[in-house]
């Protein structure tokens, strides 16, 4: 089952490939930008999480922690921040549950046990503000920051 819109998101507690305790719960009072992509050190996914880094000033100007997720192991996560350069938190996911908690298992990643390319941007109550599924890992990152512009703009003009 994946979680609805203008609903609570999914809570979580996990540690990340650098040993750092990420909760959901812990994050309240900011955005979350949780972002779920098939395979560490592939093409693609090295394209989008080095997109979310460069970007990651920007996320925090606007009171965003950026939480990268996969299905793959510790090691593996670890190695591709080494080669990326990421310094926000990746989460490995090998059971899967942060994953299906996320409704992110299926469609051919699915059949190969990865998560789909996607997005959620939570607010800083905890509650699933907007989704995004793309297969353009070079522009995912960019679709993100605007649509948190814009909500973020909308309420300081509240």
């Amino acid at each position: 089952m994946k979680p609805a819109v203008q609903k609570p998101a999914p809570e979580f507690t996990r540690r990340s490939d650098d040993g750092r305790t990420v909760s959901l719960s812990g994050l309240r009072g900011q955005w979350v930008v949780l972002y779920f992509y098939p395979r560490a050190s592939s093409p693609g996914c090295s394209i989008e999480a080095r997109r979310f880094e460069a970007a990651l000033p920007e996320f925090e100007r606007l009171n965003a922690a950026v939480i990268g997720v996969s299905t793959d192991t510790e090691a593996h996560q670890a190695h591709f921040r080494d080669t990326c350069g990421l310094t926000h938190p990746m989460i490995p996911d090998g059971d899967k549950e942060l994953c299906r908690a996320y409704g992110v298992v299926g469609g051919l990643g699915g059949l190969l046990g990865m998560a789909s390319r996607a997005t959620f941007l939570i607010d800083p109550q905890g509650v699933l503000a907007y989704e995004h599924r793309s297969a353009n890992p070079a522009g995912h990152a960019s679709v993100i920051l605007q649509e948190l512009e814009r909500r973020v703009g909308a309420t300081q003009t509240d």
